[in-house]
């Protein structure tokens, strides 16, 4: 029996306060009955002796605190699940928005999900494709990582979140993989645009939307990725299928924290955000993973704004210590015109080596990656010099590598949006690149795989120069 109560004390801001409630429990779901009879959900936050504090998911407007009921159900905030989800658009709370029918739910799961028995998981080890050579090729993904995209205002993390989306994909063995996609604080256009792109590419057919905007309330924000991952969590571990989740933009996510922990007045941590931000992102990013003995995965790439371009700013901060690795969009290279902006040098991805070889993507990937790192860092560390000396006091050596930096970022990292690179094609651009170094600075490949891949024309070409050079 739901137990019903009219005895509100005052509401502040997003936050509701009910007195002389009995029995009621910590992120039990609301409803809240307006004299009009609209009905607003909400969820308990907090319970001190017989007052309960809910955080309101449709913000408080038109609540008449005399005559508006609030009915405590029992139950946590649950998300309808089926398989067929897929192909569909819910807001943020898990309500369809894309003109279908409303889901028959095979079962309803609580949003907030339980942690994974540390010992329960398996190792992530298996190669995912997105068809981004900078991502394949040098940070690569594997199934059951959270590997996050750092990006600043103004650059085009949007466009390649839905490229990532579109063209991400297991190799190897016929298996299911769907992308659960989720947007959080967003715009009308943004939103139109994601959709207009699942939907145009045909995406959508394997994809799942949760969608909350800019002028919903930071409620339901929070709400979202939880909506997202359980659907998620229900895809990979009911339906055996590999899940790749895609959680945009974060820093809304982190804003709509702060704004209801100012509403309960808590004592704010580094630059307002409150001191449990750590711990609740982490109930967020650690919802990805195998377990051991099933057969999908969870696979993250949350995106974030970084405010001012800071990598020491709380949000992107606290993400590194938690998530494996960063992918950071840059804008010096955004402002070259280069897509994907990917800045290389600081990215990392910290399970790479564990998708990278034979079985996975090639024997030769690992050394390659190496080397293709290490020759690109010497020459931007020329061009550097060059900027202070002139290029004239750069040695031959310098040279080569400065011409092959601009030529790494011209053909390796720039390309087209809608341009979905196999693996082998990222290696064999990567092998083209090398053939412009003498021999000798390929010290991180191993000979075989230098005269198995290296491109022919190449290395006749050196061939000639280095008998010339010894004459």
């Amino acid at each position: 029996m739901f137990k019903e109560y009219k005895t509100i004390g005052e509401i502040y801001g997003p936050l509701m306060f009910v007195k002389k409630v009995e029995g009621v429990t910590y992120e039990e779901l609301v409803e809240v009955e307006l004299p009009s009879g609209e009905v607003k959900l909400g969820k308990v936050l907090e319970v001190n002796q017989d007052v309960a504090m809910i955080q309101l998911f449709g913000g408080s407007t038109g609540i008449d605190i005399h005559s508006t009921r609030v009915r405590f159900l029992g139950k946590g905030v649950e998300l309808p699940v089926s398989i067929d989800i897929l192909g569909r658009i819910f807001d943020g709370l898990g309500r369809p928005i894309d003109g279908g029918p409303k889901i028959i739910p095979e079962k309803m799961v609580d949003i907030n999900g339980a942690p994974i028995n540390p010992y329960a998981r398996d190792y992530p080890s298996e190669f995912i494709q997105t068809g981004i050579s900078v991502i394949d090729g040098l940070n690569t993904l594997v199934r059951g990582q959270k590997l996050p995209i750092f990006s600043g205002s103004g650059l085009p993390h949007n466009q390649l979140a839905v490229q990532i989306a579109r063209q991400a994909k297991v190799l190897g063995k016929e298996e299911e993989f769907a992308v659960v996609f989720c947007a959080m604080g967003i715009t009308f256009e943004e939103y139109d645009y994601f959709r207009t792109d699942f939907q145009k590419t045909g995406a959508i057919d394997r994809a799942v939307l949760f969608v909350n905007l800019a002028n919903d309330p930071a409620g339901e924000r929070i709400a979202t990725p939880r909506m997202a991952l359980t659907a998620a969590e229900y895809l990979a571990y009911e339906k055996g299928m590999h899940v790749l989740v895609i959680l945009t933009d974060m820093t809304n996510y982190c804003e709509a924290l702060r704004e209801v922990s100012a509403a309960r007045k808590e004592i704010p941590g580094r630059r307002g955000y409150p001191g449990y931000l750590y711990t609740d992102l982490s109930t967020i990013y650690e919802r990805a993973g195998r377990i051991k003995g099933l057969k999908g995965s969870i696979t993250q790439i949350p995106i974030l704004t970084m405010p001012e371009d800071d990598k020491t700013h709380p949000i992107p901060d606290l993400t590194g210590y938690i998530t494996e690795g960063q992918i950071i969009l840059g804008r010096s290279m955004h402002r070259k015109g280069i897509y994907p902006p990917i800045d290389v040098l600081p990215c990392l991805s910290r399970l790479r080596d564990k998708g990278m070889g034979e079985g996975k993507t090639r024997a030769d990937h690992s050394g390659w990656s190496n080397q293709l790192f290490a020759a690109y860092a010497r020459g931007k560390e020329a061009a550097e010099l060059a900027v202070i000396l002139g290029e004239a006091a750069l040695s031959d050596t310098d040279k080569i590598f400065l011409k092959f930096a601009e030529q790494f970022e011209d053909r390796f990292v720039r390309q087209g949006a809608y341009e979905d690179r196999s693996i082998e094609r990222t290696l064999a651009i990567g092998w083209e690149l090398l053939a412009m170094l003498p021999r000798v600075e390929l010290k991180r490949v191993k000979d075989e795989y230098i005269d198995k891949y290296m491109p022919r024309h190449e290395k006749s070409a050196r061939h000639e120069k280095e008998k010339v050079a010894v004459a």
